[in-house]
């Protein structure tokens, strides 16, 4: 008798988990598929917020990089002496020369050409130049500051009876590439030593 109304209650119990059984697995595979479900989409969403946040860095470098490189671009300043050491005249010449300064006093930017003497413009901008020149008597002296091959302003000094001194300066408007240089003229000596009295110096003013 009692192992009859065991094996009726271990039936039930059998029956009932698999009932039981049966009805959680059902409800629980749902619940996973729409979890899945929501994961990938959760998963689709962060791609695409990945791809955005990429897209946004990417930018924000690139602007980082252009902001420094223009900055670093707007640093242009330089100053030199026509002779690095010695001294020496220079001319006269059948044709008009370019100076080309050797004495570096500073070259911020490297906009400053030592081995041709010329200033090439690294941005658009407003610049200021200057230089000096220095003769020995009854010698002629005639430098001129030339932006593209095209004369701006000039010293001059005609077979002085004691040293003579030139100076003079211009504010410039160039475009990016434009070039400036010095240039001797014909039948005309400049003098330069240590002291550095012939010169050639420009600044950027500020950018356009």
């Amino acid at each position: 008798m009692k192992m009859l109304a065991a094996q009726k209650t271990l039936l039930l119990l059998c029956v009932g988990v698999s009932l039981a059984h049966d009805f959680i697995t059902s409800e629980q595979f749902k619940n996973i598929e729409e979890r899945l479900r929501a994961t990938e989409e959760t998963l689709k969403e962060l791609k695409r917020e990945n791809e955005a946040l990429r897209t946004i860095t990417k930018a924000s470098r690139d602007e980082l990089e252009s902001i420094q490189a223009e900055n670093k671009a707007k640093k242009v300043a330089f100053s030199a002496g026509l002779l690095a050491s010695g001294s020496q005249q220079f001319g006269p010449f059948d044709t008009r020369k370019t100076l080309v300064y050797q004495k570096i006093f500073t070259n911020t930017g490297n906009a400053y050409d030592p081995n041709t003497g010329t200033f090439t413009a690294p941005v658009n901008g407003v610049y200021f130049f200057r230089f000096y020149a220095h003769a020995h008597p009854f010698n002629q002296m005639a430098v001129s500051l030339h932006k593209n091959n095209q004369l701006q302003c000039s010293v001059f000094a005609l077979k002085p009876e004691t040293n003579a001194n030139g100076s003079n300066g211009v504010v410039l408007s160039l475009q990016k590439g434009d070039e400036v240089c010095t240039q001797l003229w014909e039948n005309s000596w400049v003098f330069d030593d240590e002291s550095s009295y012939t010169s050639f110096s420009g600044f950027l003013l500020f950018s356009l």
